[in-house]
């Protein structure tokens, strides 16, 4: 089997598509796929699809949707095939559970290559962290379920990824800094600082970068944004570390080189 949640919800079985077409269906796929071989009971599964407003028949019309599940699993199995649906959905200890390999849900591969970066910085081996954060964050396709119905359950679930993606972003970004490709991030940061324009350290990612690219300048106009923008929304000075890190470009402080430089007289153009 294999399913996507990171973009919009795919979900094939033998090269068949098991997707379903109609918005709860497709809803209760995502949230056992996303809690795949984990036992969600019965009320867990209402709440998400009903909230709080469930109508009397929610029971039944839940089994409901796990049997279209079945039917769509059962017809991609075929006839011949050793296990039947009710293998791969399975009914347990009041609840329901997806029993099908990890790693064949996307959400649980990425979360691995996650680990798998984390790790790669604690060895301190910054080129293999930033292959597997790489590859990770390779694997979104946009929003996370982009054209599914979101219930209470899913809400917290695509919060939290959003989160992890976030952070192996900079997680990435931080060990290519670390290899001296400031360069080639300077593109990826100006749009992402775009995207995030109070995020602090997406700005001091760009501005070390900016830095170190000889453009001092723009590294400084950069944090002036940032500040005006977070004392003007928010009433906020930048942080200590932020604001730290402004001063150091102020100054030219050799700590902000790119690791293995050799220093030399700093030379810049100002364009106003």
């Amino acid at each position: 089997m294999d399913i996507k949640l990171l973009g919009p919800l795919s979900a094939e079985l033998n090269s068949v598509s098991i997707t379903p077409n109609a918005g709860k269906p497709r809803q209760l796929l995502s949230l056992l796929a996303m809690n795949a071989n984990q036992v969600l009971p019965v009320p867990t599964l209402m709440e998400e699809i009903w909230g709080t407003e469930m109508p009397r028949s929610a029971l039944t019309t839940l089994q409901t949707y796990i049997l279209q599940l079945r039917r769509l699993i059962g017809a991609a199995l075929g006839p011949d095939a050793s296990n039947g649906a009710k293998d791969v959905l399975v009914t347990r200890h009041g609840g329901y559970l997806l029993q099908i390999p990890q790693e064949s849900v996307d959400v649980h591969a990425y979360e691995r290559l996650v680990a798998v970066g984390r790790q790669a910085i604690g060895d301190g081996d910054d080129v293999a962290a930033s292959a597997a954060y790489g590859e990770a964050l390779s694997m979104w396709r946009g929003h996370a379920l982009v054209d599914v119905r979101i219930g209470p359950l899913l809400e917290i679930e695509l919060a939290r990824l959003e989160e992890s993606r976030l952070g192996a972003l900079e997680r990435r970004i931080e060990a290519d800094l670390r290899l001296g490709r400031h360069n080639q991030l300077l593109a990826e940061l100006t749009t992402l600082i775009g995207r995030n324009p109070l995020h602090e350290n997406l700005h001091a990612h760009c501005m070390t970068a900016l830095y170190r690219a000889g453009r001092r300048w723009r590294a400084l106009e950069v944090y002036q944004g940032l500040r005006g923008r977070l004392v003007d929304e928010l009433g906020l000075e930048p942080s200590a570390p932020l604001r730290s890190l402004h001063q150091a470009i102020l100054a030219a402080d050799p700590s902000l080189d790119a690791p293995g430089t050799e220093r030399g007289p700093v030379a810049e153009l100002y364009v106003a």
